[in-house]
């Protein structure tokens, strides 16, 4: 079984640390990274050490990707910046159209719907799923609950 992946704000790309340890232990998996997305350079620096092989395969930017463009995968994982939702950063919050750097998230949603990947991985902080996040918005902008990706699915 080959397992296609696209990996969103992947940092160091932990996600695919992970798929490397299940194609070690279990002979009859395996996966191909399709592409990956990150902004940060330092991270993009880690990231091509854990992996040359996979260094030309960068898409930069999540928020301007052309998802139609992009080979079809399985597994989408993503994540976002966390300091508007870690208890250790400022709690601005996630709500869409906020600017905030967590609200980056929102742009997950072009991804799942241009390319309806069988499985997703979502990797956050905890706060992320508190009540004070999932709130209703003052401002009018839409905020994050947690069922959004999944209702999305539902093709």
């Amino acid at each position: 079984m080959k397992i296609r992946t696209f990996e969103l704000c992947a940092g160091y790309d932990s996600q695919l640390m992970a798929l490397e340890r299940l194609k070690k232990k279990y002979s009859d998996f395996d996966y191909e990274c399709i592409g990956w997305s990150e902004i940060e350079p330092s991270a993009i620096a880690l990231h091509n050490a854990c992996f040359p092989s996979l260094s030309g395969k960068n898409f930069g930017d999540m928020t301007k990707i052309d998802w139609s463009k992009v080979a079809d995968f399985d597994l989408l994982t993503y994540s976002t910046p966390c300091q508007s939702v870690s208890q250790a950063g400022k709690q601005k919050g996630i709500e869409e159209g906020s600017n905030t750097r967590s609200s980056i998230l929102w742009f997950t949603r072009n991804a799942i719907i241009t390319k309806r990947p069988k499985y997703l991985l979502m990797e956050n902080v905890e706060a992320l799923v508190q009540t004070k996040l999932s709130g209703s918005s003052t401002s009018g902008a839409r905020s994050w609950n947690p069922t959004d990706m999944l209702t999305m699915l539902r093709w």
